[in-house]
């Protein structure tokens, strides 16, 4: 949950909107609702997308 919490407010910080994130990212806007709202694990290829667009670390994502 933490982690979606961390997407959820990176993306807003970066002015995104979710329609947004999930065009540039390539992550259809569903599937990006539900990774935001924790009911689904976020795969390794799409943290690193999410990662990319907000142009942050995967580290810094994941608040390590």
């Amino acid at each position: 949950m933490q982690l979606a919490n961390r997407i959820r407010a990176f993306r807003k910080l970066k002015g995104l909107t979710q329609h947004e994130l999930a065009a540039e990212t390539g992550i259809s806007l569903a599937i990006l609702g539900t990774i935001e709202r924790g009911n689904r694990k976020v795969t390794p290829r799409e943290l690193s997308k999410i990662a990319g667009v907000l142009a942050i670390s995967i580290e810094e994502l994941q608040g390590q």
